[in-house]
């Protein structure tokens, strides 16, 4: 679409609530976003570039067309976002991961003898749902726990209460077996009321419960029932006491406690699901198409995508960040509970602790996530051999090597080299690159110096090996070492610039790619199409693997840096002021302004400064 025809249907948008969709020139949804003002909104997209995060300056670089949905009010808009959100899954959009339909557990009340079972679809049928889970793990593990505390049917039979003989289950206490009349229909209701309380965080009217038929079953002389609804009531206060967490004595004790790990391109988000001053669950969530978004943002998507579907909303929600549009996001959720809700942002006391708390749990989730993820042989194998596959590679991928360059415009320059061997980091043979020869902002001339330096020292120390037989310094070894495959973090141009440096050395047998963080499509050489890997792909997965780890290590190297520029002393850069005559400096003049205020004649009077040194020192400073 034409910029004059962009302008045109700006002028008709819409001065009223709503949604507005961009697309592609294929008619493919980049963004959903919402507005009180559709008009007012879409201008800010086609103004200053600059002002917009780079993530939506590169969805600007694709927009082909856009069509506005007008609502009656914004919360309706922040409904409707929410449902296309999870329809077309935007690529620039931050949203739940593999977002189809989440687990919840339910007990059907409207049947005779209800049963407990695991279900994706919520109804307005009498039935109570707990969740959602993140994962059908997730919910079994929660079946398995109440299975072995209630001893409720898991059976599909009809019930008549005449069968000859209970299961199995029965005889190990894991069900009171209604279908031989060895439990009444009240009886077995209180097995399932229990239940709904313990699953509610109410474990305390559980043990009251069970501690009174236990009575009444001694009283009754039913010594062995007496004995079974102990150990149950037991069971119930042991998990209790695991689930015990100190809240504080707010009569406000039910709350979620949310927070996130942010990672390259996905985030973690760890919930804790407090009942009564109790732990009663805890469940992780990935958010993709996070990258350049802040905490804030991500968060909201989060709770705008999460509470949509959930089963309850409880009247405190703590927060790890701050919200934006977090009236509009409390109205809403208000609406959805039909009561009070807070969102909190602590500060202090226990429930700064319990966000730090739940926040360090995101952080080693996500830790484990990448590591599980390396250690799985199988699929690390099969992401290789999709990988080789895809870039049409001559030889198996065991040595692969990633470069990245960072710098805070154009200052302390760096360039980092990860190595990864068999799918999995090496961490041994990081290199980093302090860039030398490059002034300002150069991206492409920095990534030439440090290839051009590192293949440099690879056939040095490859000459060195012939010369001595075959046999390799020890300290060299790793550079000698040739790569089945040089990963670029960049685009078209990076891979330009590592071209060059390879023809220029004659390494015309190093296969190199370039991986393109807008869209993460992958380039090679002589090839002006893009290699598209799909978004669940496990090769793509292993090469975003490898770049991150490649960002990181090159982010860490310039942070030292810049941190020891920083703690330099103008005196550093003067040629002749070494330690010595600095602390002389000092000791005389009290501080760098002082110095700057004092003659020539003064500083050279210090011993050890001449006059010509003390001229030069005044020029610098």
């Amino acid at each position: 679409m034409s910029l004059s025809l962009f302008e045109r249907r700006l002028r008709i948008a819409p001065d009223k609530p709503g949604v507005y969709i961009m697309k592609d020139v294929r008619g493919n949804v980049l963004y959903v976003g919402k507005a009180s003002v559709l008009s007012n909104r879409l201008r800010t997209y086609f103004g200053s570039p600059s002002s917009l995060p780079r993530k939506i300056q590169r969805m600007l670089s694709h927009l082909d067309d856009f069509e506005c949905i007008v609502t009656d009010s914004e919360a309706e808009a922040l409904i409707l976002e929410n449902t296309l959100i999870k329809r077309h899954k935007p690529r620039y959009n931050a949203r739940l991961k593999d977002d189809k339909t989440y687990p919840y557990l339910k007990i059907d009340l409207s049947e005779e003898f209800p049963r407990v079972y695991i279900t994706r679809r919520v109804a307005n049928d009498g039935a109570r749902y707990f969740g959602p889970f993140a994962t059908a793990g997730s919910v079994r593990q929660t079946m398995d726990l109440v299975k072995r505390l209630f001893p409720y049917r898991s059976c599909t039979k009809a019930i008549t209460g005449k069968d000859p003989r209970p299961c199995l289950e029965f005889f190990i206490n894991r069900c009171v077996a209604p279908c031989t009349g060895h439990a009444t229909k009240e009886d077995y209701a209180k097995v399932i009321q229990q239940l709904i309380l313990f699953m509610e965080g109410d474990t305390e009217a559980v043990t009251q419960d069970l501690q009174q038929n236990m009575e009444k079953a001694a009283e009754s002389l039913e010594f062995e029932r007496a004995a079974v609804l102990r150990d149950r009531m037991r069971s119930v206060q042991r998990v209790a006491e695991e689930q015990r967490i100190k809240v504080d004595a707010n009569p406000i004790s039910d709350m979620d406690v949310i927070a996130l790990a942010h990672g390259e391109n996905e985030t973690w988000v760890e919930v804790f699901f407090i009942r009564h001053n109790k732990l009663i669950g805890r469940d992780h969530f990935f958010m993709e198409g996070t990258q350049d978004d802040t905490p804030g943002l991500v968060l909201g998507q989060f709770i705008k995508q999460f509470y949509q579907s959930a089963s309850a909303i409880p009247p405190r929600i703590l927060l790890q960040h701050p919200l934006e549009e977090e009236e509009l996001i409390r109205e809403w959720l208000q609406d959805l509970r039909g009561g009070a809700v807070r969102l909190v942002l602590p500060q202090r006391g226990q429930h700064k602790k319990l966000i730090d708390m739940v926040a360090a749990n995101a952080t080693q989730g996500l830790a484990h996530h990448r590591v599980k993820w390396l250690d799985n042989v199988n699929v690390i194998q099969a992401a290789m051999a999709e990988l080789q596959e895809e870039l049409s590679l001559p030889t198996d991928l065991r040595r692969m090597e990633c470069y990245d360059i960072s710098h805070i415009q154009g200052t302390n320059t760096v360039g980092s080299m990860v190595v990864f061997e068999d799918g999995k980091p090496k961490p041994s043979q990081y290199r980093r690159f302090k860039v030398k020869s490059v002034e300002g902002v150069d991206d492409y001339e920095s990534i030439r110096e440090v290839l051009r330096r590192r293949f440099k020292r690879m056939a040095g120390v490859r000459a060195k090996q012939q010369a001595n037989g075959g046999e390799a310094q020890q300290a060299d070894d790793s550079w000698g070492v040739f790569p089945d495959l040089v990963l670029i973090d960049g685009g078209k141009g990076q891979l330009s610039a590592a071209l060059e440096v390879f023809l220029e050395l004659g390494l015309d047998n190093v296969p190199l790619a370039s991986l393109a963080k807008e869209n993460e499509w992958l380039y090679v050489p002589h090839t002006p199409e893009p290699i598209v890997l799909s978004r669940t792909s496990q090769a793509l997965y292993l090469v975003q693997r490898i770049r991150d780890e490649a960002h990181r290590f090159a982010i860490t190297y310039h942070r030292n840096l810049r941190s020891k520029s920083s703690l330099r002393s103008p005196l550093d850069l003067v040629t002749g002021i070494g330690p010595k005559r600095k602390r002389m400096l000092i000791r005389r003049f009290g501080s760098v302004n002082g110095i700057k205020q004092a003659s020539v004649d003064e500083i050279a009077s210090v011993p050890g400064i001449t006059r010509s040194l003390a001229m030069l020192l005044k020029r610098s400073l």
